[in-house]
């Protein structure tokens, strides 16, 4: 069994034809939330994961083993709950009441700007269907917000990178060709267009 302790979040600092060249194990949510696990690379080596409490690996991060190897983590397909507005009758504002009523329930959630994803749940499927949103089944990697999980230095860099994509500069925000933004409203921005 090959013995690794250390994680290069998203490989950086590493020469991206390394990374690309190593070998890579592909892990599901459950798998990637844990700090200790078993698994096996694509070169069929036998890994022992043995990384410190409350790591949480990432799709993207790499894995370093005690021999110096690499083993590039891909998130793995799992059935998965992609949520969307109705394309009828909702508005994207649907999508964020969901986002605020899964997450008071502390509900692991991947956010895209124009879906949701969260893992099966019938009675969460339920509520979310009942709010007009559109709720379908689909075997996709998971990569829920780092938010809610310890504060690892390793979700510092998802924070920071959420930050500068997101609304919130003091500045204003500026919208780009194609971003389905009514420019001809004059309200709700606390600034004119």
């Amino acid at each position: 069994m090959l013995t690794v302790h250390k994680l290069i979040p998203q490989g950086r600092g590493l020469a991206p034809v390394l990374v690309r060249r190593a070998a890579h194990v592909a892990l599901d949510w459950d798998t990637r939330q844990k700090s200790r696990f078993d698994a096996t690379d694509s070169a069929g080596r036998h890994l022992g994961v043995f990384l410190p409490r409350g790591q949480v690996v990432r799709g993207g991060d790499v894995l370093v083993a005690e021999d110096g190897s690499l083993i590039r983590v891909d998130a793995a397909p799992q059935p998965v709950l992609v949520v969307r507005t109705c394309a009828e009758h909702g508005a994207p504002v649907d999508l964020l009441r969901a986002a605020y009523h899964l997450g008071n329930r502390h509900v692991p959630l991947e956010l895209k700007p124009d879906h949701l994803k969260l893992e099966p749940d019938h009675v969460l499927a339920e509520m979310l269907r009942a709010m007009h949103l559109v709720v379908h089944e689909e075997h996709a990697p998971f990569e829920p917000e780092a938010g809610a999980y310890a504060a690892t230095g390793h979700g510092h860099a998802h924070a920071a990178s959420a930050a500068t994509h997101g609304h919130g500069h003091a500045h204003g925000h500026v919208h780009g060709p194609g971003c389905g933004h009514d420019h001809g409203h004059g309200q709700g921005h606390g600034h004119d267009h």
